[in-house]
């Protein structure tokens, strides 16, 4: 266990090494030239003050983006949730189908989103729908791993009784499985959502909708003044959001704590 841990301490610190010294390698003359650190700050003094005027026009934009963030979480929990009790070892049954569910997730969460969101856009047409499925696609692989791991960690003591008592293997996943992993799935459920949203600005700017659409179209005029006034407007929209998503789970770990 010790030659382990060491095999496994040498490859992070090379990892860290490695990165960090082609980071200067690559970089040096960014790193030394007095040209980055003044453009930066003629830049960002160019944002101020910031010009909220646009604000007025940014409530079609929001709302896209808050919709976009919400299907396309509502889309990867469609995916992830059934597909995830295939990719468990508790409840795969089949080693072969078990393996082909985590390949799934794996080709689905090994695409960035961005990609996606640039194939659906020139397949779909700009608006949020490829925004939806680009995310809702790529949050399918990523919730997948995280509800077939919390499967792999439910007590199998509880599965065994259910057995025993005559129960099929879909009595199992919904009498033994699902309370066990409710709250977890919720929970991993609510951060992907909070991802989402984020996720949502990006995709918007390569046309998928929302404020990120506007976002760009600012920047694209050098109006950094208006893109101070939008950042500024997204950053508030994360904090209602994340605030709503600690509401849920604050609640949540009341509940557990009652039981």
């Amino acid at each position: 266990m010790s030659r382990r841990w060491a095999f496994i301490g040498f490859v992070g610190f090379s990892l860290v090494l490695g990165s960090f010294g082609y980071t200067v390698w690559v970089s040096w003359d960014a790193l030394t030239s007095g040209r980055t650190i003044y453009n930066l700050v003629s830049t960002l003094g160019e944002m101020f003050p910031p010009d909220f005027r646009i604000v007025s026009s940014l409530g079609k934009a929001v709302v896209e983006t808050l919709v976009m963030s919400v299907m396309a979480t509502l889309l990867a929990v469609c995916i992830a949730f059934p597909v995830s009790f295939l990719a468990a070892d508790n409840t795969a049954g089949n080693p072969a189908v078990k393996h082909a569910a985590k390949a799934i997730f794996n080709v689905l969460r090994t695409i960035p989103e961005l990609v996606m969101a640039i194939i659906f856009v020139a397949s779909v047409g700009f608006g949020i729908l490829p925004g939806i499925l680009a995310l809702g696609i790529h949050s399918a692989g990523m919730l997948g791993k995280f509800y077939a791991e919390a499967i792999d960690k439910v007590d199998t003591g509880l599965i065994e009784a259910v057995e025993a008592s005559g129960g099929s293997r879909f009595h199992v996943i919904v009498f033994s499985v699902i309370p066990q992993i409710l709250s977890h799935s919720i929970d991993f459920t609510l951060y992907r959502w909070e991802y989402n949203f984020r996720a949502s600005t990006v995709v918007g700017m390569i046309g998928a909708g929302g404020i990120g659409f506007q976002l760009i179209a600012s920047l694209r005029i050098m109006e950094y003044r208006e893109v101070f006034a939008i950042l500024a407007v997204v950053f508030l929209m994360v904090q209602l959001v994340d605030a709503f998503g600690n509401i849920i789970r604050n609640q949540l770990v009341r509940g557990d704590t009652v039981k």
